[in-house]
Formats: C-alpha cells, sequence, structure tokens
C-alpha cells in the first residue's frame, strides 16, 4: 500500500490520480452511449443519458456514504457547520444539470468546457482574495499559482480561437446565458463554502472531508429528486424539459448500463471534492489542480477513443492546450515545494 499523511503531496498525488483514472473511464463509457461512435443500440441521446447515468452517479456516492457511515459527525446535537454545507449540496445539484444543459444548449461542445473550466479557476482565485481580506485566509498565494493561473485559462481559451463565430451564439441566446449564471453562482458559492470550511477549523485539527462531502451529497440528492419532479410535472414546452420528461416517461433500453457508466463518474465526485478541499493549500492551487487534472483527463479520453472506436483524433489546439497545461503543471509544482516547506515550518513551532 501507498500510505500518505492528510496534506502530504503523496496524497494529493493520489486523489489526482484517482480522479484522472475514473474521469478518463467515464468520458470513454460516454462515447458507447452517445453520438456518431456510440455502440449501444439504439444511441441514447444526451438528455438520456444525463439522467440515467446522473442517478447512477448520485446512487453510489450515497451507498458509500451510508456504507461507511460518513454522515455521522460524532457531535451531539446539530453541528452549525450545516446551515451552510447544506446549501453547498444544492449549489452541486444545480452544477450537475447546468454542465449538461450548456452543452445542449451551445453548439459547440468544446466553447462550453472552455467557459466552465476557465470559469472555476477565475472563481477558485476570487474566492482566495475574499477569504484574505475577509481575514479567514491566512496564506498567501504565491506568484507561481498565480502564472499558473494564467497558463492555465490560456490552455483552456486555446481552442476559442479556432471556434467559429456562431460558436458564440450563445451571448444572445437567453437560456444559455440563464444557465451559465445558474452554473458560475452555484460553483462560486460552493467554493467559498468548502474553503470556509476548510480554513475555519481550529488550528492542528483534522479535516472531516468525508462528513462535508456525506451531507453535501445527500442534500445535492435530494434536491435534485425534488428539482426532477417538478419538471417532471411542468407544462412548459421549452426543448429540453420535454426531452427530459419523454426520458423519464419512457425509460431507454440500456438505462441501467447507464447506471453503471454514471457510478464511475459519481466515484469522480469524491477525488474532485477532496482535490477542492485539500488541506493546507490555497483554493486557487486546489482549483487549479482539479481543472487541470480534467483537461488532461479530457485529451486522454479522446485519444482512447480515437483508438478503440475511431473517434476524432486531438486536433492541434488541443495539443497546444495540452502544452500550456504542463507549464502551468510546471508552476504549480514550484508552489507545492514552497507549501511543504511552509507547512512544516509551522508545525515545527
Amino acid at each position: 500500500m501507498w500510505k500518505t499523511t492528510e496534506g502530504s503531496t503523496g496524497r494529493l498525488v493520489q486523489l489526482c490520480l484517482g480522479y484522472f483514472v475514473f474521469y478518463v473511464v467515464f468520458g470513454v463509457a460516454t462515447k458507447c452511449f452517445t453520438g456518431k461512435a456510440a455502440i449501444v443500440v439504439p444511441p441514447m441521446t444526451d438528455m438520456e443519458f444525463l439522467v440515467w447515468s446522473s442517478f447512477g452517479g448520485s446512487l453510489i456516492c450515497l451507498l458509500v456514504v451510508f456504507a461507511g457511515g460518513w454522515q455521522r459527525s460524532g457531535v451531539k446535537g446539530v453541528p452549525p457547520e450545516y446551515w451552510y454545507i447544506i446549501p453547498s449540496g444544492i449549489c452541486t445539484a444545480v452544477v450537475i444539470p447546468t454542465t449538461t444543459l450548456m452543452y445542449m444548449l451551445l453548439k459547440s461542445v468544446m466553447v462550453a468546457m472552455v467557459i466552465m473550466r476557465a470559469s472555476v479557476i477565475v472563481i477558485s482565485r476570487l474566492v482566495d482574495e475574499a477569504q484574505i481580506r475577509q481575514g479567514i485566509l491566512r496564506k498567501t498565494v504565491y506568484w507561481q499559482e498565480n502564472a499558473a493561473v494564467v497558463f492555465a485559462v490560456s490552455a483552456a481559451a486555446t481552442q476559442v480561437f479556432l471556434a467559429k463565430s456562431e460558436d458564440f451564439d450563445f451571448v444572445h441566446n437567453a437560456a444559455a446565458m440563464g444557465v451559465l449564471s445558474a452554473y458560475i453562482c452555484a460553483y462560486s458559492l460552493r467554493i467559498y463554502i468548502m474553503n470556509y470550511y476548510k480554513n475555519t477549523r481550529p488550528k492542528g485539527t483534522a479535516l472531516n472531508n468525508k462528513w462535508f462531502f456525506s451531507i453535501e451529497q445527500i442534500s445535492a440528492s435530494v434536491a435534485m429528486a425534488l428539482g426532477a419532479l417538478v419538471v417532471y410535472h411542468s407544462a412548459s414546452e421549452a426543448a429540453p424539459v420535454k426531452a427530459f420528461q419523454a426520458a423519464l416517461a419512457v425509460p431507454h433500453a440500456n438505462a441501467v448500463a447507464a447506471n453503471l457508466a454514471g457510478a464511475v463518474y459519481g466515484m469522480v465526485a469524491f477525488f474532485s471534492v477532496f482535490i477542492f478541499m485539500f488541506k493546507g493549500r490555497t483554493a486557487t492551487f486546489a482549483g487549479l489542480v482539479n481543472r487541470l487534472t480534467s483537461l488532461v483527463a479530457g485529451t486522454t479520453a479522446t485519444l482512447v477513443s480515437y483508438f478503440i472506436f475511431k473517434g476524432r483524433f486531438p486536433s492541434p489546439a488541443d495539443w497546444a492546450s495540452l502544452a500550456l497545461i504542463f507549464v502551468a503543471v510546471g508552476f504549480l509544482t514550484m508552489a507545492e515545494r514552497r507549501r511543504v516547506g511552509e507547512l512544516s515550518a509551522e508545525a515545527l513551532r
């Protein structure tokens, strides 16, 4: 076993590897269910896959949480943290569907990915700035982290230069702008809450990230279930609403298989949250590690899909983006060395 300690670089690498592996598997699985390269007959629509994979993802999270008893805080009464962790879960319930809706509403999936990944990187940096000014975060954001932000956003935005002008019609699309606004607002509050919880623990107290994750996921699952009921019984004629209702009314023949694929994505959630809340690191650093890992995993999934399902080969823009990612990782490595030194010095005081 590769034993590591809380807050160590080794533990961070383990989380990144777990995130990477499950993300790649899910990315490849998606190709099996949807699109031209689908091996499922008949192929699932994007909405059908969203519905049934989301169910599988939520179910695996809840099964692990309750099987492990993570929801027990060990504190008598109602811990005050409930009052902001539950809203974080509700934000998660907003992030999950709006992510897929962005892909459905925009003509370019690539542009949607750029917008969402770059948004999270910028949000993480703004959260650090806000909490430093509030006196919640007492760490300095190193210049290497700021440099990594620039290269990471550049990596995410590289492909935009090759996008067609019509790919940016979302600016004049009220539905797409509404979904994007909901996504950004929900993610901003969620990242702020995660870091508020992390940065307000008494010195020397171990982070109970499993408990945080359990309460957040239970809240998210309840919120999504209630939201699904409202949308299912809605009289709206909007295309996404009608597609959602149809997906639930007549389950696809491979809905159970999609549940299993969703369970793989549910595993990604564990690693993603634990990276965002990693002990002793700034939101800037954690957000960068999270998004950069997903960018590398996305390119890897594209390569695997190409060789297995004859999908598209990564474009020159993909490779250019990957090169910028590695530069950002280089700066993060320098920042991590400085941070480990800083934490070691604090431990000796």
